[in-house]
């Protein structure tokens, strides 16, 4: 097989049926091998092999188990088939397996429509051959097409196949001749086989297709056996030929073709357990025979051997193409659950399961042109004269230009009234040679038929005689016996009125007993209800105490572990209460260590400076004197030599000198009074902060902060004015100066006067420098403490909060807690624990009613010895023949057989 065969290459479907246990079955108990699992597609088999046993799983396309419906079957996998055939493919669907599983009733069913269903539906029950029918016609009529439905029936039996659509022909021939003529099988020329003589009915709709399968259906050769009332003794091949109409784009009409074959096999049989005796049995065999040769065709072609028998028997010839050639084919397998059919079972899912492995080429079939399809028909017309011709004048078969000229309408020509005799009588014979052919063979295998009954007759006479002269001899022997069999059966007649006098007896005793029994009975079960309800009582009242007592148990367990709980909770939280103190305590601790350390800093820093400030103050006086004197001697020095100048100098000099000591001096007392003021406010307000109490730290810290700031403020102020003092007086010193330059230039005196100024003026200058250096040290030891002082308030508050959360949520687990062991508690005794309530059950004591021993005593039967000897006086034996003494003693109530 090539690579484009082995794609275009597609398996055999093959479906499972399993049939629901019949009656017989269901009455005999017969165990359940099959299980199907329809939705894994799996069939087990149970099969016991040496004592164990085993489950040999199969695996098919669809499986469908006892309680699948015929619908369920075709919806799920006929209806895609269908669809193809109308596609224009080759399609078959045969059911195979054992006589009784169910191929008839699935392929066929019940084949009439319903009458009371709207629109001519299909009973519940109708098989795939009526549903593929309906299906065919619903779409045909839905696609509003032009097309042709022609259908073929044949039956296979005995190797012979038969049209069972063929009319019956009127002749002087026997009935069974007349309604079953065989027909040959023949070699198409293209692979395929065709039937000579085979009937196409053509249909228009449904009824007429079921018209003609009801027809056909009641010629099938059918029997009854052991395993099947309605046993099908042949094979049967129902074939429906589709042409559909199409036109191309270009206008031309073009026939699409697909058929359908429907194949009803019969069944694989055990001749033993069915009970096919004689010609049923040769049926058996031929049945068996062809099924046989399917099973070997399915083997060589799923091992892929060199040579497939198909010619081995007419059905595996029928089936050659659905078989390995183009043709798309479906497998129904049908079994049994029963144990009964095991054997068969296996060997059918065997076949079933290799079939699976063959692999068919479908192919759409080609598709024609209308007037190309006329033609074939007119060319197949005339060929099939051609036949005719050639089967009336066997003499003249050879003679190939006859042929052609009756073919080609040459040659020497006859009135038609003469030819159309010729033609008739020529139609009679052949059809009389066929039937006398045929009514050879049939004579014949009844000849055969009869000489083997003849021989079983005769053997079967010979039987009998034996049997004859076996029951003279006992003949004789049981008529010696019969007479003393009569006295016997009279002495057993005596016995058995003697023994139903003492049964009437004994029963009338036994009546009484019974009555008396059934009070006794009546007051027992009374009695009964009474412990009955007792018991249940006591019951109720021991489960409501377990209850409560269990649910005692678990609400002291749920305490028990609730208040441990509890207890660990608080002990963890006072722990940590501990902790969280002492951490606070140590901050606090380090947050005042801190504080004195800064202070003492800042003190230290603060005597430096004042000291500073006082030395500073100290050099400002003695230079401001020194300057004083200085100028005082210059004074006097110029007074001789600038008379007119010395007098109105002298008076702004002085003027302008006192002017400048009353500023100096006054800037510099209240320079010094500001500088003790501040140093000495700052000194209160760090000694009453150092003092204060550590729990108002926020409050000192911010009058810290506004001591600083004023401070800072006020040193700001003096330190700007004694700048703009300074610039004042160096100002005017500079343009006295200039004017003493510009009047006496030749003074020398004025000279070391401004050189002395200058040195003054830097020593000013680098003292103010030192001042401002020291006080931006101050104000940064300042903003350092101010900044430890938030640090340690802010992670006291923090942690102070955090503390306080902590014993919030403490506060809110406990709370919840107790809660919860409030409820609990709650639930515990006013929900679950319950008191005993009476139901009004109890029933009331009351005293039974016993019976004497002398009632008992008055209800037993008299003893049998008195019974007989009562009855041997009423009724005494008469015998007409001394009796023969028993060779067994035995009793008078022993059994007789």
């Amino acid at each position: 097989m090539s690579r484009v065969d082995k794609e275009k290459s597609v398996n055999v479907q093959v479906l499972l049926r399993c049939r629901p246990f019949s009656d017989d079955e269901l009455r005999s108990n017969a165990p359940q091998v099959v299980t199907c699992n329809d939705y894994q597609r799996e069939v087990a088999v149970t099969q016991t092999i040496a004592g164990k046993q085993i489950d040999r799983v199969f695996t098919f396309d669809k499986v469908f188990g006892p309680t699948a419906r015929q619908r369920d079957l075709y919806d799920q996998a006929i209806i895609p088939i269908v669809n193809e055939v109308l596609e224009g493919f080759n399609c078959t669907i045969f059911a195979y397996g054992q006589t009784g599983t169910g191929k008839t009733y699935t392929m066929e069913g019940e084949c009439r429509r319903a009458k009371s269903g709207p629109e001519g539906q299909l009973p519940s029950d109708a098989g795939v051959i009526p549903r593929a029918v309906k299906q065919i016609f619903d779409t045909l009529e839905r696609q509003n097409t032009e097309y042709s439905v022609k259908v073929t029936f044949l039956e296979l039996y005995n190797e012979e196949i038969t049209d069972l659509l063929a009319p019956e022909e009127i002749s002087k021939v026997a009935l069974e001749e007349r309604q079953k003529k065989p027909l040959p099988l023949m070699e198409d020329g293209k692979g395929g086989v065709l039937v000579r003589g085979l009937e196409e009915e053509i249909v228009t709709n449904c009824s007429e297709i079921f018209s003609l399968l009801e027809r056909g259906s009641a010629k099938r050769r059918t029997a009854e056996t052991l395993l099947n009332k309605q046993s099908s003794r042949s094979h049967s091949l129902f074939s429906i030929t589709i042409h559909i109409k199409e036109a191309t784009p270009e206008g031309e009409e073009l026939i699409k073709c697909g058929k359908l074959n429907l194949v009803d096999l019969a069944g694989s049989e055990n001749i033993c357990r069915s009970g096919a005796r004689e010609g049923r049995a040769r049926e058996a065999g031929e049945i068996n025979k062809s099924l046989l040769t399917l099973g070997r065709v399915i083997t060589a072609l799923v091992e892929h051997l060199g040579h497939v028998p198909y010619r081995d028997s007419k059905l595996t010839r029928l089936l050659r193409d659905s078989l390995g050639g183009r043709t798309k084919t479906c497998i129904i397998a049908t079994v049994s659950p029963s144990v009964h059919c095991l054997e068969e079972t296996l060997s059918t899912l065997d076949y079933a399961h290799r079939a699976k492995s063959i692999k068919n080429r479908p192919e759409v079939n080609q598709k024609m042109m209308k007037s190309t399809l006329i033609k074939d028909l007119y060319g197949e017309i005339d060929r099939l004269k051609a036949v005719q011709i050639v089967a009336e004048c066997p003499h003249n078969i050879d003679s190939s230009p006859e042929v052609y000229a009756a073919r080609e309408k040459v040659g020497v020509y006859i009135p038609k009234d003469r030819y159309q005799m010729e033609e008739n009588e020529r139609k009679a014979m052949a059809d009389q040679i066929e039937q006398m052919t045929a009514s050879l063979e049939t004579n014949q295998k009844q000849i055969t038929d009869l000489q083997e009954k003849y021989d079983s007759e005769l053997q079967h006479s010979a039987d009998l005689s034996k049997k004859l002269e076996a029951t003279e001899k006992c003949l004789d022997h049981t008529s010696n016996l019969l007479s003393t069999t009569k006295e016997d059966l009279k002495q057993a007649h005596y016995n058995l009125k003697e023994k139903e006098f003492i049964i009437s007896e004994q029963k009338k005793a036994e009546n009484a007993l019974a009555h008396q029994a059934c009070v006794l009975r009546s007051e027992l079960e009374k009695s009964s209800r009474d412990n009955a309800s007792l018991h249940s009582k006591i019951a109720r009242g021991d489960k409501l105490s377990a209850a409560n007592r269990s649910v005692v148990n678990s609400f002291q367990a749920d305490l028990a572990s609730k208040l441990d709980i509890l207890s660990s909770t608080l002990t963890a939280s006072i722990d940590q209460q501990n902790k969280h103190l002492k951490a606070v305590e140590v901050l606090c601790q380090s947050c005042v260590d801190s504080h004195d350390t800064s202070f003492c800093i800042s003190l230290d820093r603060t005597k430096d400076m004042s000291s500073f400030i006082l030395g500073l103050f100290e050099k400002y006086t003695e230079e401001t004197s020194k300057l004083q004197n200085h100028s005082n001697h210059t004074h006097e020095a110029q007074v001789k030599s600038l008379e007119e100048f010395q007098k109105a100098y002298e008076e702004q000099s002085k003027s302008e000198e006192q002017r400048l000591l009353a500023d100096i001096t006054s800037l510099v007392s209240k320079h010094i009074v500001r500088q003790r003021e501040l140093v000495d406010v700052r000194l209160n307000s760090l000694g009453d902060a150092a003092r204060g109490n550590k729990t108002f730290l926020d409050e000192h810290t911010s009058a810290m902060e506004g001591v600083t700031k004023d401070a800072k403020r006020k040193w700001e102020m003096f330190a700007e004015q004694a700048e703009n003092d300074c610039k004042v007086g160096s100002s005017f010193s500079s343009a006295k100066h200039c004017r003493m330059e510009t009047i006496m230039q030749e003074w020398g005196a004025i000279e070391n006067n401004e050189q002395h100024e200058a040195e003054i003026a830097s020593s000013r200058a680098l003292a103010e420098e030192q001042a401002s250096n020291s006080s931006k040290e101050i104000l940064q030891d300042i903003d350092n403490l101010l900044e430890e002082a938030r640090n340690s308030t802010s992670r006291v508050v923090s942690t102070v909060e955090a503390h306080s959360v902590e014993i919030q949520h403490l506060q809110e687990n406990h709370s919840g807690q107790t809660s919860g062991v409030n409820t609990h508690a709650e639930k515990a005794f006013q929900s679950s624990y319950r008191d005993y309530e009476p139901t009004g059950e109890t029933p009331m004591r009351s005293e039974p009613e016993v019976p004497s021993k002398g009632t008992i005593e008055s209800l037993r039967a008299m003893p049998i010895e008195s019974l007989m000897d009562e009855f041997r006086e009423n009724h005494p034996y008469e015998s007409s023949k001394e009796p023969k003494p028993s060779l067994i003693p035995r009793s008078p109530l022993a059994t007789l057989n």
